[in-house]
Order: structure tokens, then sequence, then C-alpha cells
């Protein structure tokens, strides 16, 4: 059995997580990825962008055979694995313990346990950890062996007791009856758990358990109820614990092209996708959660408030300076391999719509905001009216000069429309809603006048642009302006015909359109965005249909990444993508408001009479 192999292909890979990191686990059994202590940390196992000798932990049989069949356990985070060998069946089961309250609070525990039936299966252990490309030096404290790598410390231990090297193939075999429990521990700066592996799995148990009981409280009556409860828990995965932000992605570098130079960091935190977070998990009544990614905006804003930064840390700190790692061989060659991100720096007029949009969700659905949440709404608004005439980069970060992006033009009139929605109920002066008020019709008129393409009536991707944007198949549910009018129907018509990349797969913008040599795949959200605007214009039965084509196009696992090959049908760019699980619960959740007719605009951003009625989802929280 091979470990570490870099070219398996990205909708083979598994998701495990903790609620502060996140493992990618191949078909083969190999762990190729995962950072610690925390998802934009060191990468332990490196080998998905870093090659065999950036590390992995692969456990397996040890005679080739086909690849395994996989699963989740039904509305849990583990992950099942099975075999058939000449011998006997072997599986694999495996998880991280998501964050609780107590002893195992500092540190990341992986814990995969090996059992087989039908009789005795040779099995292949490569525990090859290399964080930042760097060997471990490893001792052995009784029964467990640690080592630390700078700040990070490392333990590994087996039930029953093997024989197991670091960087070095070890054999063992399993027999039916007696399985065999792998545990590492990875800690950070505090001291390291020595955990007892005879007792690990019961961990596990009870973390399924918390899952099970997270997950039984979504409406039976869901569309496709299975699908938007494993995004809701991939959504969940990607949620970092300790400060309530969402990741975009736990990855780095995962190509939108193969052997392209697309390749970006997306181990940071977006406001556009903690707002999205946010309305998402309040459309279906988790109002903790939601309540975790706003707390984290108001934290994460503080230092440059009025400004919002496009993007920002974990813990809403600034994002290190792009650099790119040398010696890296990248997915499949796909070069370079970067860390940090240069969007950082750009100004992204959209961000501050979305941020508005979620606190309206929650002070309209019953959770007002605090006073301090709601001077930080009051300041974003005051700035959004100071600066909106402003170029900016908009949403698909174009690295190129800014431009006029209609999108943009419409969020921001998001913003200051639900500022104006908020202050009805928690008031504000006389002269300061005057400003938004003026402000907000002043960006309407614009975008009428020079936001709509005249050849085709659409709205366009820019002032001055003859090209569309599948961006605006959002607008349809913002409420600028009613669904069903013409230039609204023109838009989604313009979409699906000039953007269109096969079955219902959509490009964002024209390929090749963004100031970079090389091209990209259709990018995900969009085609769930095109289900929502089909639906919220009076088409609902072609977005059902869409929607189904969409679900058939999930990996084995029901993950999807960022992009897909509109010829081969692969998973591109970092992977699992929170923009395009949340755009999945949200088509969902369209789909059903609209199935009688009782909604015309968007379940998560209208006024929440609504939550109640709209989407009476999940209503427990996840504990930690």
């Amino acid at each position: 059995m091979m470990a570490g192999i870099p070219g398996v292909p990205i909708a083979d890979y598994g998701l495990l997580g903790d609620t502060r990191t996140a493992a990618l686990v191949s078909s083969a059994g190999s762990v190729d990825w995962l950072c610690a202590p925390s998802f934009d940390g060191l990468p332990v196992f490196g080998a998905l962008v870093g090659g065999e000798q950036a590390g992995s932990f692969a456990v397996g049989p040890e005679a080739p055979v086909p690849p395994g069949a996989r699963r989740y356990r039904r509305e849990t985070a583990t992950l099942e694995t099975e075999w058939e060998t000449g011998g006997g069946r072997l599986l694999l089961e495996e998880a991280m313990v998501a964050e609780t309250a107590g002893s195992l609070a500092p540190a990341s525990v992986l814990v995969r346990r090996l059992s087989a039936s039908r009789g005795p299966v040779e099995v292949s252990i490569m525990l090859d950890p290399r964080p930042g490309r760097s060997r471990c030096r490893w001792s052995r404290r009784g029964e467990h062996l640690v080592a630390e790598a700078g700040r990070l410390a490392l333990s590994f231990a087996a039930d029953p007791s093997l024989t197991v090297r670091p960087g070095v193939p070890s054999r063992a075999v399993v027999v039916p009856g007696r399985p065999v429990t792998l545990v590492l521990s990875i800690a950070c700066g505090e001291p390291l758990v020595l955990l007892d592996p005879a007792s690990a799995w019961d961990l596990v148990a009870a973390d399924e358990d918390r899952w099970r009981a997270w997950s039984a409280e979504v409406d039976d009556d869901l569309l496709h109820r299975e699908a938007v409860v494993r995004s809701l828990l991939t959504l969940r995965l990607l949620s970092f614990s300790p400060s309530g932000a969402p990741v975009a992605a736990p990855t780095t570098s995962l190509p939108e092209e193969p052997g392209g130079l697309r390749n970006w960091d997306y181990r940071y935190t977006w406001p556009r996708d903690a707002s999205l977070g946010a309305r998402t998990f309040l459309a279906v009544g988790k109002a903790d959660d939601a309540a975790r990614f706003l707390g984290w905006l108001l934290h994460a804003s503080r230092l440059d408030r009025p400004r919002l930064p496009a993007l920002l840390t974990l813990w809403g700190t600034p994002v290190p300076a792009e650099r790119t790692l040398t010696g890296w061989p990248g997915y499949r060659g796909s070069q370079p391999v970067r860390v940090g991100n240069l969007a950082a720096t750009q100004h992204q007029l959209d961000g501050y719509g979305w941020v508005l949009d979620a606190a309206w969700a929650s002070a309209g659905g019953g959770h007002p905001l605090s006073s301090e949440m709601w001077r930080a709404m009051r300041s974003f608004a005051d700035y959004v009216a100071a600066h909106w005439q402003d170029p900016d980069a908009g949403i698909w970060e174009v690295r190129g000069a800014p431009a006029h992006h209609v999108h943009s033009k419409v969020m921001a009139w998001l913003a200051l429309d639900r500022a104006l929605r908020i202050a009805s109920r928690q008031g504000a002066r006389a002269r300061t809603l005057r400003r938004w008020r003026e402000a907000r019709e002043r960006i309407a008129a614009e975008v009428r006048a020079r936001g709509v393409d005249p050849s085709t009536g659409a709205y366009r991707r820019a002032y001055g642009s003859d090209e569309p944007d599948a961006a605006l198949l959002m607008l349809p549910g913002l409420g600028f302006e009613d669904p069903r009018s013409p230039r609204l129907v023109a838009t989604v018509e313009r979409i699906r015909r000039d953007l269109a990349a096969g079955g219902p797969l959509l490009y964002r913008y024209p390929p090749g359109r963004d100031g970079l040599p090389g091209g990209e795949g259709a990018f995900l959200p969009c085609s769930f965005w095109m289900v929502e605007a089909l639906a919220l214009t009076g088409r609902h039965g072609e977005a059902e249909r869409t929607f189904e084509a969409l679900l058939d196009l999930a990996t084995p696992l029901g993950l999807y990444g960022e992009e897909m090959d509109p010829d081969t049908l692969e998973h591109w760019g970092n992977f699992p993508q929170c923009l395009t699980h949340a755009a999945l619960v949200q088509a969902a959740l369209a789909l059903r408001a609209t199935a009688s007719g009782a909604s015309r605009s968007h379940p998560a951003s209208s006024a929440p009479r609504d939550a109640e009625r709209q989407a009476r989802g999940i209503r427990s929280p996840m504990p930690g």
C-alpha cells in the first residue's frame, strides 16, 4: 500500500474534523492533509500539495486491493471505509473528536479503528508526520510514542500495542473480534494528553451521539434532507469553535485547473462566508451557531471598523502576506503553493451587504442585536453611504484594476436597506436614517441607469461592460426589485445562455476574463444560486430539476469543491468548500419556500416573519 500520493482525485477525499482543524483522507486510507493546531496552522500531514516528503498517515490492507467502499455513518462525522481482501473484509472507522469542554480541549484527537470479518487481514500502517516538511524526533513514554516539533507536541498509541516506527511501514494482523485502535493526538503550547487507546473509541461514540442529536432536529419534510444535513454537518465541521469563525476551506493551493496557477490559500475567513453561514443557520433555526458567526464578525472587525477587510484569520487578525512555498511540488504539479492571501488587501464593497443582511436576519428573526453589534452595523452602513461610488475588486477578487461591479453596487444597496430595516426596530438618529435612505435611492437609480446592458435588457458585470456575471443570480432574492421583473428574468436567462458550462454547470464570468493566464472550471456555488433564481422567478420545476442534477455531481461522500471541470466532472479548487455547501442549503430552502407559492423572496434574506415559518429546521445546538 502506498502512502501520501498527491495525484489522488480531489473528489476521492473524505473530511474528518474536530471544529478546530480538519483532515482529508483518501479511499486508500491515507490522511494526506491535516494542519495543526488550527485550519490555518502548520501542515503536519501535507502530502496533498507537498508530495510524499510532506508526510501522511496511511492505514489499510497490506495486499493490493480495489478502492474501498466508503460512507459516513448516518448523520455523524464518522467515516467508514471497507475493503474486500482475499482473506477477509477490513473495515476502517475514523473520526476526530469535536472540541468539548474538559481535558481534551488542548489537543486535536484522531481516532482510527480497524476491524476484520470473515478471517484475519494483514494491514500496513505508515505514520509519517512531517510538520512543515520536517521530520519529528520521537521518544517513547510508556505505550506512547511522543514527539515535539516547535510548539507542536504529538503522541501516538495503539490498542492492542503495536510496534510502529514513524516514517517506516509497519505491519500487523487484524483478526475478527479484536479490532485495532490507533490514536494520534496533537497539542500546541499545552501539556500533551496521553490518551488511553483502549477507551478512545468511547470518545468517538459520544461524539456520534451529539452529532445525531444535532442532525435529528432537521425537519423530515425538507427536500433532499440527507444531502442538506450532510452540507450542514460539513459547515459545522468547517467552523472554528474557539472563535466562531467559518473557514472558507481547510486547504491551500488546490488548483482551479490542473497545472494552473490559480492556487490560493483558503484557510481563512471571509466576512461574506461568515455572513452567509449565519444566514444559513438562522434559516434552519440554528440561532446558536449563527450567533457564533456574528460574534466573530463583531470581534474581528473591531480593528479596521468602519472598513471591513475582505478576509481575516480565524482569530480576526490580519491575514499574513501572500508568499510561495519553495520546494513544494503542488497538487498534480500545480504551482505555486501559497500561504497567505493577497486578496486581504482588496476593497470588496459587497461584503458590507452580506454582513448587514445577516444582522437583519438575526434582528428580524427575534434575536435583537446588542448595542455593541448595532453600533458596529451602523458604522458599516455609514461607510457604505460614504463610499458606495468607489470602484472595487468585486466578489471574484479579480487581481486587476478595480471596477464598478453591478453586484457590488446592489450589495451596497442591500447594506443600507438592511440597516434601515434594523433601525425600524432598534432606532437611529433621523439624520442618519435620511442619509442612508438617500444613498440607497441613489444607488438604485444609478444601477438601473448604468448597470443594464441596453442590447439585452439584463444586468451586466460592471458599468460599461457587455459581460454577464453569475453573481447577479442573487438579485431575485434581495428585494432590489420584483423577482419577476423583465430585467431580472432577462438577467437569469442571459447567465443561463452565456455562462453555460454544460448540464447544470455555470462559469462565474466569461472564462479567461480575470487578468490571469490559463482557465478555470465551472463555479459550483453559482449553479446553486441558479436554483434559487429559477425558483424565485417562478420556474420551480426547472429549479428542482437543476438541484437534482447538481446533487448527482457531489462526491460519493456528498462533498463539493469550489469548481468542476465541465468535461471530466472532476472537482477542483480548495476542498470542501464552505460557500458551495451553504449555497446548497440555501437552494433547498428556496425550493421549499416556493413550492407552495408562499414566498417570492430569499428565505434567509426576507424579513423573518418568517424565520419560524420559512424554515423550521434544526432547533437544538451542537455542544461545544
